[in-house]
């Protein structure tokens, strides 16, 4: 047996350290000044990379209020990570098993509420304590720190803003814990201002105290041409869409040239200006113009961008409405669209498929035995790549969420099977990037780039985290994949200037209140 010691430097943390199991534990700078920080200034927001050690902070700050005589919360977004939130405090902290509760909603509300009242430490899902707040069931009352993972959800009506606010009440410890919190300065202050946050520690992987922690993560971009029966189908299926536009235009409502450049999120804020036209009839045209350019955006995006399976699917999925707006039928019975619909189902049956399938085999093929994730954003693209991959000899399975039917316990079947090396490439939607206990992998592959800095820093980090690993993203050249790939970099940059800006402003706001408190 062998016998490991503590690092003594970690015992410069005082007495909060005995509650820790800190043997063998490695001692690293950047998480001891973080820790003693968050004694220091009270609520923080803690921004670091995944796989740096963000849990241990929580749990030393949390060990810091138990010792003090006061009870701990610490929330989760799901349910599995929930439970491996209670594993790892059950291994990483010297506390009793019948001081610390984990909360689900399949907990009844009796056990719960005994819990609830004689545990030191809850771990749960913030909907559980939320529920039992707004019943009575549960108080804050004797709550000295709250630690809210995966934090960046702590906006709008999420479970984590109610729980909150009913902690700032009690003037609780608030700890904060995202490896991104966006990119756009309102979100951040919203964040801030919710989690009445006083400070904030952020380090990202360049940085001189946290670099020699960092795997190595090496990215690659595949810039990936059309074959000519994709370019066949979308040129009948533009002047659909160029149409459309044309009226949106002559209607003083849109001023753009390019259908197919135009952002999803431009056009689902036009739809939230057109509910609030006054006058019948011109509301009529301008819906009727927007649904079709929606539609038909949709259906080209999902052909230049994913593939001819995909878009086949999206469009026999309009068809098969039971109940169709006048726009989509007039979209439907369209000369073009019914034919840019017979050549991909003739493309389908001959087997041609986006050169990006091609692309995504061929990188998996190089990083044959290994591990990897090929994250997907649709649906309809993760059947039709298992299908191809499965076909080329390449042992994957899909990995998608409950929207689609897949309960927990199913999801964590495939986890589990993943882990063991049952097969090795999971083929994951967005379920695969935060909330639940996928292990690090060899390789994470992008099917599509995707501008929200959040989930792009989510997905790179389910690689490089105990060892060197690489990040592939595929790009469909002339198409909006290129415009993503430049828009989610530039966010990734701006966040990391917005977290520091923004602190300044809470550190002059602490100062200036300083002052006022000694002049009176």
């Amino acid at each position: 047996m062998i016998l490991m010691s503590v690092d003594e430097r970690w015992l410069k943390l005082g007495s909060l350290a005995e509650l820790l199991n800190l043997d063998g534990v490695e001692f690293r700078q950047y998480q001891f000044n973080i820790i003693s920080s968050v004694l220091k200034h009270g609520s923080t927001l803690v921004v670091l990379p995944t796989g740096l050690g963000k849990t241990l902070i929580g749990l030393s700050v949390i060990a810091s209020e138990i010792e003090q005589g006061r009870r701990a919360l610490l929330l989760a977004p799901t349910r599995p990570l929930s439970e491996q939130h209670y594993a790892t405090v059950m291994s990483a902290m010297k506390l009793p098993e019948e001081s610390v509760a984990l909360l689900l909603g399949s907990v009844g509300k009796k056990r719960r509420k005994e819990l609830e009242q004689s545990a030191k430490l809850i771990i749960a899902t913030p909907q559980t304590i939320a529920n039992d707040l707004k019943s009575g069931n549960f108080s804050l009352a004797d709550f000295g720190v709250a630690v809210f993972d995966e934090c960046h959800r702590a906006v709008g009506k999420y479970a984590y803003t109610y729980i909150a606010n009913e902690l700032a009440v009690r003037n609780a410890l608030v700890l904060g814990l995202t490896a991104s919190p966006g990119s756009k300065k309102e979100k951040i202050n919203a964040l801030v201002g919710t989690l009445n946050i006083k400070h904030i520690e952020a380090r990202i992987s360049t940085d001189p105290d946290v670099v020699s922690y960092v795997m190595p993560k090496y990215m690659h971009v595949v810039s990936v041409p059309q074959s000519s029966t994709i370019k066949s189908i979308a040129a009948t299926l533009k002047p659909v869409g160029e149409e459309s536009l044309a009226s949106l235009n002559k209607m003083g409502l849109m001023n753009a040239k390019n259908f197919d450049r135009i952002p999803r999120g431009v056009l689902i804020a036009l739809g939230n200006s057109l509910k609030k036209i006054s006058a019948p009839g011109f509301r009529f045209g301008a819906f009727f113009s927007y649904v079709k350019l929606l539609n038909i955006s949709h259906a080209y995006d999902l052909l230049m961008t994913e593939g001819i399976y995909p878009f086949s699917a999206y469009m026999d999925s309009l068809t098969a409405r039971e109940e169709k707006s006048r726009a989509v039928e007039n979209l439907l019975a369209n000369k073009n669209v019914t034919h840019a619909m017979a050549l991909a189902k003739e493309a389908i049956k001959r087997g041609e498929e986006h050169e990006k399938v091609k692309a995504a085999i061929s990188v998996l093929k190089q990083y044959s035995g290994k591990s990897a994730i090929v994250f997907v954003q649709y649906r309809s693209t993760i059947k039709m790549l298992v299908d191809a991959f499965q076909a080329s000899g390449i042992d994957a399975m899909p990995f998608v969420g409950k929207k689609e039917g897949v309960t927990q316990e199913k999801q964590k079947k495939v986890i589990e099977e993943f882990r063991n090396g049952k097969f090795s490439v999971l083929v994951a939607s967005s379920i695969g990037e935060e909330g639940l206990d996928i292990p690090s992998v060899d390789l994470v592959l992008f099917y599509e780039p995707i501008p929200n800095e959040i989930r792009n820093i989510q997905r790179k980090g389910r690689t490089a985290r105990f060892r060197a690993g690489d990040v592939y993203i595929l790009a469909a050249q002339g198409t909006k994949d290129e415009i993503y790939l430049h828009v989610s970099a530039a966010r990734e940059k701006k966040m990391l200037y917005l977290i520091n800006e923004i602190n300044r402003e809470l550190a002059r706001q602490a100062a200036h209140e300083g002052q006022t408190r000694l002049r009176a």
